[in-house]
């Protein structure tokens, strides 16, 4: 059974910072693109960030040089390192695998910046 697991969402004030991790099981995701999404209230769906099997990275312009992906193949895991967090970062964030031809969802995490 395929499962993507997420953790370390949590409450947060504005300007500290989170690490988000995903467990990927039940299958090899090490050619898989995998990513954070995030939803807020009222709002679509939106990438955050994504890393290829060749490491290559993407970011949304909205937490270019504050968030930080990373992944480890032979694990099957994804990171994301979330610095400088604003209150607009407030949203649910979940772990996506994408194949040649299926993706995957985790269950998602909520974050909250909040003072």
């Amino acid at each position: 059974q395929v499962q993507l697991v997420e953790s370390g969402g949590g409450l947060v004030q504005p300007g500290g910072s989170l690490r988000l991790s995903c467990a990927a099981s039940g299958r090899d995701f090490s050619e898989f693109v995998m990513g954070w999404y995030r939803q807020a209230p009222g709002k679509q769906r939106e990438l955050v960030a994504d890393i290829t099997s060749g490491y290559a990275t993407s970011y949304a312009d909205s937490v270019k040089g504050r968030f930080t992906i990373s992944r480890d193949r032979a694990k099957n895991t994804v990171t994301l390192q979330m610095n400088s967090l604003k209150p607009e970062d407030t949203a649910v964030y979940y772990c996506h695998a994408k194949g040649w031809i299926v993706t995957y969802w985790g269950q998602g995490t909520q974050v909250t910046v909040s003072s």
